[in-house]
């Protein structure tokens, strides 16, 4: 499997879509969010990206739950090797892209997650402690988690109780053990804070509030959109009249470029641990880095 990643506005999709024309694949996505149905300018899917020379490279772990409905690592896991298989064996080259770091960990080492039921008597242990002692519990359990899983209650209640039930079987590998070259762009933190300044106010040229104002006039709370965090957490205060548009804007655009640095951060924390990545600057032409991308991949299989 080929695998391309990076932070959000480097311009994966572009780079994977010409990449699956050239080797004959199809993408999978490794996106947290662009797996929820009707957030499509929000989650960023770029679906126009797809078309190229006048067909459509297949992507997949696009548009697969309803909007308001939960989704986890655990079901992520278990769509992505179900599709894996059948890209495999219809002789298409599977495409990994995405910057959702844990989502793409979790199958690259092929972690052994299980379902985990909720525990009553467990959580009732918990509702006595604080949030400070909450957090440092999850911390030291040291398994993958969303850092916005820190930020609410009931969320990191969640996470401990998985944590606490699984944690034991996260270094267990399943089945899945294939052989995978990842190429990470790698971008200047400067400069990826103005690209992200300048591709938030296209989507807001798209219709992004729109989006948001469609889902809550389908029956989703406000409380349920800031779960997705960063465009529908901040343009739903806007919408609930908690911010105003400046308002908004401003703390959205800041609120992306953190995100941006810990999805960098999280990469770089996966090199430290042995992932092998070639890295690809972003400021190279989309056919230097298909260039090189195609260049290593060859020999790579011939290894």
């Amino acid at each position: 499997m080929l695998c391309i990643v990076g932070p959000t506005a480097c311009g994966k999709t572009k780079l994977a879509v010409v990449v699956a024309e050239k080797l004959d694949g199809e993408i999978l996505s490794a996106d947290s969010r662009q797996v929820y149905r009707d957030m499509t300018i929000g989650t960023g899917k770029d679906l126009l990206d797809y078309h190229i020379h006048g067909k459509t490279i297949p992507a997949h772990l696009i548009d697969i739950v309803n909007a308001g409905e939960q989704y986890n690592v655990f079901l992520y896991q278990q769509d992505f090797y179900h599709v894996y298989d059948n890209v495999f064996q219809r002789g298409k080259l599977p495409i990994c892209c995405g910057g959702s770091g844990m989502y793409v960990e979790a199958i690259l080492k092929a972690y052994s997650l299980d379902y985990v039921p909720e525990n009553k008597n467990f959580r009732l242990d918990l509702e006595q402690k604080s949030h400070e002692e909450l957090v440092s519990m999850l911390s030291e359990m040291k398994v993958p988690h969303n850092v916005s899983d820190t930020k609410d209650r009931q969320r990191l209640v969640r996470a401990i109780e998985i944590a606490s039930h699984s944690h034991q079987n996260m270094n267990n590998s399943t089945a899945y053990n294939f052989d995978y070259q990842i190429f990470y762009i790698k971008a200047d933190r400067e400069q990826l804070r103005t690209k992200i300044a300048a591709r938030l106010e296209e989507r807001f040229g798209q219709g992004m509030i729109d989006e948001v104002q469609s889902l809550i006039n389908r029956g989703l709370t406000i409380e349920q959109l800031k779960y997705y965090g960063l465009e529908y957490k901040f343009i739903a205060q806007y919408l609930n009249h908690e911010l105003s548009l400046e308002e908004m804007k401003e703390k959205l655009c800041i609120a992306i470029g953190q995100f941006a640095k810990r999805q960098q951060t999280w990469f770089n924390r996966m090199k430290k641990q042995g992932f092998d990545m070639i890295d690809i600057d972003m400021d190279m032409s989309l056919a230097e880095k298909t260039d090189v991308v195609i260049s290593q991949w060859q020999q790579f299989v011939k290894q």
